[in-house]
């Protein structure tokens, strides 16, 4: 709890009270972790997953811990599925404070042995899901009368290139793009977005990622790493908590993971270039 205090050093505990967010994908990783966080500092909390399972026990570890849940079984590929979590939630509470778009797959492998399945599920669960947030969600948050923050899961991916992730660095891409774009249009009426990029994080996204090629072969080896040298979802849960109260448009975590790459890719596409290919043969992901 010391690690979620505000920058002036007070304490932080509690400042989230009475605060309705949404969080999709909140069964296990880093929709966990922000599910749980939120919760410990006051937040009614809306725990969506595919796995209805994972959801309640999410759900019960908030109340556990002390904050209000309710589990919802929600596929964020379905529109009228979206459509009606955002009927009940306002149903309950005409206003949502934060929704947090977090659902998500991974998909990697050499770009000519990716299928066109592997192409439409990322983009349907990476890009559509947040669409449909977005569709169900922002016109109701426009009319509560008070002001909202939109958190959107994207990915250090979705700020430079990554080898033998081309569909998920392009469905990552496009969230950044649709946040930065999403925020000039809605900062001034009173919600703020955030493109969260996590860097490399020990959640199960790797164990549960269609993988083709040499890269299925070495998923084990991927896994290791990202146990090794992954950071905690818990780290980017206090990332998106900090987002929230400085309305951080883009906000990467740790921040430690994006400073080269990002950097050269501003710099020289070309020099982005060779720090990816060096990235990913240390991650296990290059050929």
């Amino acid at each position: 709890m010391s690690r979620l205090r505000s920058r002036n050093g007070a304490s932080a505990e509690q400042d989230f009270s009475g605060r309705i967010a949404v969080v999709t994908g909140a069964g296990s990783g880093i929709g966990r972790s922000t599910a749980l966080a939120l919760g410990r500092l006051g937040a009614s909390i809306y725990v969506v997953d595919l796995d209805g399972e994972r959801a309640a026990a999410v759900a019960s570890e908030v109340e556990a811990a002390g904050g209000s849940a309710t589990a919802h079984t929600v596929d964020v590929t379905d529109a009228t599925a979206v459509e009606g979590l955002a009927d009940d939630v306002f149903a309950q509470h005409r206003r949502v404070d934060i929704l947090h778009n977090n659902a998500g797959i991974g998909v990697g492998g050499p770009v000519e042995q990716t299928t066109l399945e592997d192409w439409q599920q990322v983009i349907d669960v990476n890009v559509m899901g947040v669409i449909h947030g977005i569709h169900a969600f922002v016109p109701r948050m426009l009319t509560q009368g008070r002001p909202a923050h939109i958190v959107n899961t994207a990915s250090l991916a979705g700020l430079v290139a990554v080898p033998q992730l081309v569909p998920y660095a392009t469905s990552k891409h496009a969230i950044v793009g649709l946040s930065e774009s999403l925020n000039a249009e809605l900062s001034s009426r009173g919600i703020h977005v955030t493109a969260l990029c996590p860097g490399i994080i020990d959640t199960p996204i790797v164990a549960a990622a269609r993988m083709r090629g040499d890269t299925a072969e070495r998923r084990s080896e991927i896994q290791r790493f990202y146990r090794r040298f992954g950071a905690s979802p818990d780290d980017v849960a206090v990332a998106v908590v900090d987002a929230i109260r400085h309305r951080q448009l883009i906000r990467t975590v740790p921040r430690s993971h994006a400073a080269l790459a990002w950097a050269a890719r501003r710099i020289s596409p070309r020099a982005g270039q060779l720090v990816a290919r060096g990235t990913a043969r240390i991650t296990g992901t290059g050929g």
